[in-house]
């Protein structure tokens, strides 16, 4: 397994992240330990989860399956490097409470409170805000992480879906204050969909942040979807299946397929190598259901993609291309 900084922190971590968001909804606990001790196995030390994932009546779910992986021993939490987030009311839904989502202070002391004993630790690695609050004020934001930081129950604070702007404003305010800011930025990244490309690379990298993809497959779309439905393996759904409706974007991703084809290489694989030569990319997440599919991905990031098949795929997805004049220095 390779491995690299985490930003501008002296973390080191595994060029692929475990994202654990079907641990508990699509795959059950004993299986959801055997991922965890085969991705330990491969060398992969960074697991991504958050606060809401079990979903519904079961949130909060997930981190307690990762917190009886911890408790099973073998210095398995010392081995992990462990990011979660918050930010949605972990109420059953229907039975959302004020002050009980968000990022007012009130509701990060309350929500890593709840992330720590589900989880069995007592500490987080990287704490995450899931998504933009444009109703706390960011001043307030980093008051109650210094405290978490000073109290040793997170190390670094990190953000989710951050327009780039937002990076911008809240690292500037961390150093009015002193506070060290945000690390890394979660962010919809794949070759499907290259918009942060355009603002949220650029301001992490100016920023020291380091880039975590979400959906490197983009929902299915690049995991060989077309050649599976020929098969009768599967059918596209969700987001896939909408996506498939276009008949440009159908296009588009047959001859994905069809190039890789060409080249011998298997498509979800390819997605991923892909993202691994991106600058500023710390690295995606996968969120495996089975260990088939983690082998999978565990094999990307030993694949190199030759220069032609690279010119190949920034014609079948072309990104937004260099930033606006106005944009530059």
């Amino acid at each position: 397994m390779k491995y690299t900084q985490l930003g501008r922190t002296g973390l080191k971590v595994s060029r692929l992240v475990l994202g654990t968001m079907n641990f508990g909804p699509q795959t059950d606990e004993a299986d959801s330990h055997s991922i965890m001790d085969a991705a330990l196995d491969a060398g992969i030390n960074f697991f991504d989860t958050a606060n809401v994932y079990g979903w519904g009546d079961n949130k909060g779910r997930t981190e307690e399956i990762i917190g009886s992986w911890f408790a099973r021993g073998g210095e398995r939490r010392d081995k992990v490097v462990l990011a979660t987030k918050m930010y949605g009311n972990m109420g059953s839904d229907g039975a959302a409470w004020p002050n009980h989502d968000r990022l007012s202070a009130l509701n990060i002391r309350r929500s890593v409170e709840g992330s720590l004993k589900r989880l069995r630790t007592d500490y987080i690695d990287l704490y995450q805000f899931h998504h933009i609050d444009r109703r706390t004020p960011v001043e307030e934001i980093w008051q109650a992480i210094d405290v978490l930081v000073q109290q040793g129950k997170i190390l670094y604070a990190g953000s989710s879906n951050f327009a780039g702007w937002k990076i911008a404003q809240a690292n500037e305010a961390a150093q009015r204050r002193g506070s060290y800011g945000l690390v890394s930025e979660q962010c919809l990244y794949n070759l499907a969909e290259r918009r942060a490309e355009m603002e949220v690379i650029p301001a992490a990298r100016e920023y020291g942040l380091g880039v975590i993809p979400w959906s490197p497959l983009h929902g299915g779309l690049l995991g060989g979807v077309l050649k599976k439905e020929s098969e009768g393996k599967r059918r596209a759904s969700g987001r896939s299946a909408d996506a498939l409706a276009s008949t440009q974007m159908r296009e588009k991703i047959q001859a994905y397929e069809d190039l890789l084809d060409k080249h011998g290489l298997e498509p979800g694989e390819a997605a991923l190598a892909w993202l691994l030569t991106r600058p500023g990319v710390t690295g995606p997440i996968v969120g495996p259901r089975t260990a088939e599919q983690l082998a999978s991905a565990v094999r990307a990031v030993e694949l190199e993609l030759g220069e032609e098949v690279l010119g190949s795929l920034d014609e079948i997805f072309p990104g937004p291309g260099p930033s606006p004049e106005a944009f530059a220095w």
